[in-house]
């Protein structure tokens, strides 16, 4: 049996806590959740924080550590996977006056700013958003320099994490490769391919097809795409020969009208790859798979 592995995305950064009571907020409904992911059978599970009073995306090291210490102190051995997108956030003032940005939306900052809680924290595997990109309706944009990236990976590779690449559009997968080509991305090659998220690469089987085939072969990939599409794609990225990503940042439903759980989605993950005869891969599995030091 080919093994496939599960990464489940516990809250993400969007504004899904008002349309599901069930996207966790705190510390300890993250770590809880994430928890709860793992049991389900996520080998990886992928953490943004919020802030708990308000649900609003964060990056305090304090809501990070907290997230991490509670899930290192259960039973659970996830692999743990911390967002370093955070810090990337700018929102133009208008249309007509683009400049100054806007203070709501817009976050930015250096790339040792954008790494202090993978140095304090030492995850397994942290994000490195590939790329810029238009991300959604308004004036937000998602800031990742060239400059601002190169630092990054060579922060994350000096620490000894591994950096999961996200994978918006086919530049993003140009940049990736140069990025390796310059020894800034060390073996094996790890990244997610992010379908489906306007307005980068859209989620039809020709343009997935088209990122998947220029990959090199070496590179271990997983994908996913928006909503609906999500419990889809589980089986359409481990037919691919990939893995598969599900979770509450990127779709909140298992079905029309019925809200899910992070464990919820990953159930149901584990029950389309088996009845399609995929093995499930656990922690340690994964761990061999992608060289991954535990901190």
């Amino acid at each position: 049996m080919t093994g496939v592995f599960i990464t489940c995305a516990i809250t993400g950064s969007g504004d899904t806590t008002s349309k599901s009571d069930l996207v966790p907020i705190t510390p300890q409904q993250i770590a809880d959740a994430a928890i709860d992911a793992a049991d389900a059978g996520a080998a990886i599970v992928h953490i943004h924080v919020r802030n708990p009073e308000t649900g609003e995306p964060a990056r305090d090291v304090e809501l990070y550590a907290e997230v991490v210490e509670r899930i290192r102190a259960s039973n659970t051995d996830a692999v743990l996977n911390l967002t370093s997108g955070m810090g990337g956030d700018l929102t133009l003032g208008s249309a007509e006056e683009p400049l100054p940005p806007a203070d709501e939306g817009t976050d930015m900052a250096g790339a040792t700013e954008r790494l202090a809680h993978v140095r304090e924290l030492m995850p397994e595997i942290t994000t490195l958003d590939c790329g810029t990109m238009n991300f959604g309706e308004g004036d937000y944009i998602m800031v990742n320099s060239p400059s601002v990236l190169y630092e990054m990976a060579r922060q994350v590779q000096k620490l000894g994490v591994r950096p999961e690449i996200e994978i918006f559009d086919t530049g993003h997968l140009w940049l990736a490769k140069h990025l390796v080509d310059e020894g800034l991305i060390d073996d094996p090659v790890m990244v997610q391919l992010c379908m489906g998220i306007p307005w980068g690469a859209p989620d039809d089987l020709n343009t997935f097809m088209a990122m998947v085939n220029n990959l090199p072969d070496d590179w271990i990939f997983s994908a996913f795409s928006l909503g609906r599409g999500q419990l889809p794609y589980v089986g359409l990225a481990a037919i691919a020969g990939g893995n598969v990503r599900v979770g509450l940042e990127d779709n909140i439903y298992l079905s029309r009208g019925q809200l899910a759980t992070n464990a919820d989605l990953v159930a149901r993950a584990v029950t389309i790859l088996e009845a399609m005869n995929y093995q499930v891969l656990g922690p340690e599995a994964v761990r061999d798979k992608l060289h991954l030091t535990k901190h």
